[in-house]
Order: structure tokens, then sequence, then C-alpha cells
């Protein structure tokens, strides 16, 4: 037997001033976006902005069904628009946020177990780390390199071979 340690690292920022213009403007997107959201039963609305390798930037939103299982949520609504708009085209950074309509939303959220397998999948397939934003519409900011940091012992595909 073996001890074995895993670790990552990540930015936390104090605010959002503190991201480079380009990062700062797209997590403000994220934060709009949160509007476009179909939450009537959790009134937890998720927004996730992206930015392509060519620039353009993808948006998506979570949408909920009362039947629940039925629901998706905003990265993964995000990852699906992408990939139909610029298909094989890695994202450069993505940017999420929430407005939690029965409480707080100034800290930074983090994706469901669900995205971050489909966030890392995405990551794979195009070949390219995916930089990922997490907040909440104020406060800290996490900024993460990869988004293989969120998701320690994933399945792959290399289970499958």
């Amino acid at each position: 037997m073996s001890l074995q340690k895993h670790q990552f690292t990540y930015e936390l920022l104090d605010d959002c001033r503190e991201l480079p213009e380009a990062d700062r403007e797209l997590l403000e997107q994220a934060r709009k976006v949160t509007e476009q959201a179909y939450a009537p039963y959790s009134h937890f609305h998720v927004g996730a902005a992206a930015r392509m390798q060519n620039g353009e930037v993808v948006k998506g939103s979570n949408q909920e069904n009362a039947s629940y299982p039925v629901g998706i949520c905003a990265e993964r609504v995000l990852l699906g628009n992408a990939a139909t708009l610029f298909p094989g085209m890695p994202i450069e950074t993505l940017a999420v946020s929430y407005s939690n309509q029965q409480g707080n939303h100034n800290i930074p959220i983090s994706p469901c177990g669900m995205c971050r397998q489909a966030l890392l999948e995405f990551e794979n397939r195009t070949r390219q780390p995916l930089r990922i934003i997490l907040s909440g519409q104020t406060g800290e900011v996490i900024v993460l390199d990869t988004a293989a940091a969120l998701l320690p012992f994933a399945f792959t595909g290399k289970e499958l071979e």
C-alpha cells in the first residue's frame, strides 16, 4: 500500500476587478445570461459564457423542468451550443455565475458532477485545456487553468479501450 496525494492550484481573486479585461467581460456576460435561465422550481439561475478559440462568445443558461431529471445545467447547454455552432473548436475560457433568487449569490459557484464530466470530455475532445472562471453575481472569483482540476479520477474514453 502507498499513500497518494492529488493537488491542484487555482487563483482566488477578491472580485472581478482583478481579472484581465477580456475575462471580466466574459464573466459579466455569464452573470447577465442568468436572466435567461428557466428556474421556476429552484429559483437558482445559472449562466455560462465561453470564449471560443476564434474569439466568438457562446452562452447557456440552466433550464429546469417539473420532471426534475429532465432539466439541464447551464454548462451543458453551453457545451451543446458550442459544439453545434463551432464543431471541433476548443473553448479558451468558460465563465460560470448564478443568481439565487432566494438568498445570497456572492460566493463562487462550482459545476455539478455531471457538468464536470461534460467539461472534461469537451476539453479532452478538443485537446486543449479549458480555462474556467467561477463566481457569483458579486464577490470572490476562482480561476482554474483546466477542467481536469475539477474532476480527479475522472472516467474517460481510456477506460473504454
